[in-house]
């Protein structure tokens, strides 16, 4: 696997860090890892509040790998790719403790997703954000009800539709995908450890309660996202969508 995931646990804080030499992007294994890292500090009982995270300065998240999608040829395999997304939202979801993003740059579809996903996100101002699924031919199904539950319906609309624009750290924070915004990574740092060093000190039948307060409504997710998981794996096998992703990967070259 070329990319990595790395758990630390320090004083009840777990840190639960991601990478991929390609902007951090997600190939499969690194999802199906993800998720089994939150689902596994969730048990802990040493842990009491998780910090998700990505590794390195630049982007947060590029979303889904292109180099995975390109190579899928069936249904059952594209399936079987998008349900990792669904996997590591569910995790954060059910997760028995709050789940703290830390968004240190541009997020990009599923990118979007983890970080709408989190109990709480804190971001640097270059945080942009963009949900780039329909310029590909897909649709950020997956993701979709994370975001849309997030910054509300409006604005998941303005996302999805408008998919080649990125939106601006600042135009997260007011439609709530962010709780705060930083001009400096010191200042972003500061915060997350205050705050997750205050949680790891509060009563943790209290924070599991609350949690299960904050994520009312959504038992029916576990099925919900895996039935968007298929759509999203029967709409990458078209031609257009095969072409539309040749065609961005020739970009970034």
């Amino acid at each position: 696997m070329q990319g990595t995931v790395e758990t630390k646990v320090t004083n009840g804080i777990a840190e639960i860090e991601f990478f991929h030499p390609q902007s951090n992007s997600l190939p499969g294994e690194v999802l199906h890892s993800l998720a089994a890292a939150i689902e596994d500090a969730g048990r802990n009982t040493a842990v009491k509040v998780i910090i998700l995270k990505s590794k390195g300065e630049k982007a947060f998240c590029a979303g889904a790998s292109f180099d995975e999608l390109i190579q899928i040829k069936d249904i059952q395999t594209g399936r079987k790719f998008f349900s990792g997304f669904a996997m590591v939202i569910n995790a954060m979801r059910l997760a028995p403790k709050f789940v703290i993003a830390r968004v240190q740059g541009k997020a990009v579809g599923g990118g979007v997703g983890l970080a709408c996903a989190a109990d709480y996100t804190i971001a640097h101002e270059s945080a942009a954000v963009k949900l780039s699924e329909l310029a590909v031919g897909i649709g950020p199904f997956v993701v979709g009800p994370a975001v849309e539950r997030k910054v509300g319906t409006a604005a998941f609309t303005q996302l999805t539709v408008n998919a080649t624009e990125w939106q601006s750290a600042q135009w997260a924070l007011q439609k709530g995908m962010y709780a705060s915004v930083h001009a400096t990574v010191e200042d972003m740092e500061t915060e997350i450890q205050n705050l997750s060093s205050r949680l790891a000190s509060s009563n943790p039948e209290a924070m599991q309660k609350l949690k299960q307060i904050f994520w009312q409504g959504t038992d029916h997710w576990n099925t919900l996202l895996s039935e968007r998981a298929e759509m999203s794996g029967t709409l990458v096998l078209s031609e257009f969508t095969r072409n539309a992703i040749e065609k961005f990967k020739a970009k970034a070259k």
